[in-house]
């Protein structure tokens, strides 16, 4: 399996990081050894000193498809759940700056915790899909799916296009404003609408 993720689709984030709003979909990849699951704990790495937060509501991919027509979409993924796409944002800082691609600063280990899948069936608007992430019980993200400049079935399409989706990958479909550092002793809590998905703690 792999993890394809989007980045800069919401624009709060984008001005937040006083990036440029993309033309297309941003993409970039995690590899498997990223994921974290069943709320195993995120070790700190000892190679950056400043790992951030991005909460993202994910996709499970169902079905193989490639050059996917956006209207057919929601045929090729059956679950919605919630993912943080830790950034060593130092590291990221450093390849930007040489105008090198900052694969470690996304995709080193356990850089994506990921949840339990909901069945899309749950869900009665996709575009309206509420999530966010509390650090130590204090809200720092939130978001609706309904704030994404590319939405669910337009990812797929945009993607598949380029890259054959296969069964059981994961697409991250990117954060919203609040992004900001985790440290060792820190729990982090992820709801989407009002279900507890995510509940891990910095080692």
């Amino acid at each position: 399996m792999k993890i394809v993720a989007i980045g800069r689709n919401y624009a709060e984030h984008i001005a937040e990081l006083k990036n440029e709003v993309p033309d297309e979909p941003v993409i970039f990849f995690k590899p498997d050894t990223a994921i974290l699951r069943n709320n195993e704990p995120f070790y700190y790495p000892d190679y950056t000193s400043d790992v951030h937060h991005e909460v993202e509501l994910i996709l499970r991919i169902s079905r193989e498809g490639k050059n996917i027509d956006r209207k057919f979409a929601r045929k090729y993924y059956d679950g919605i759940g919630l993912g943080i796409d830790f950034t060593a944002r130092d590291l990221q800082a450093k390849a930007k700056a040489k105008g090198l691609p900052w694969a470690l600063a996304k995709g080193f280990n356990g850089s994506a915790p990921v949840s339990e899948f909901l069945p899309v069936g749950q869900f009665p608007d996709l575009r309206q899909i509420n999530f966010r992430l509390e650090v130590n019980g204090v809200a720092k993200q939130q978001g609706n799916s309904a704030m994404m400049l590319h939405p669910f079935e337009d990812i797929i399409a945009y993607v598949s296009r380029f890259i054959t989706l296969k069964t059981g990958d994961i697409i991250f479909t990117g954060t919203p404003a609040g992004v900001g550092p985790v440290q060792i002793g820190d729990r982090l809590e992820g709801y989407v609408e009002d279900r507890k998905l995510l509940d891990f703690e910095v080692k």
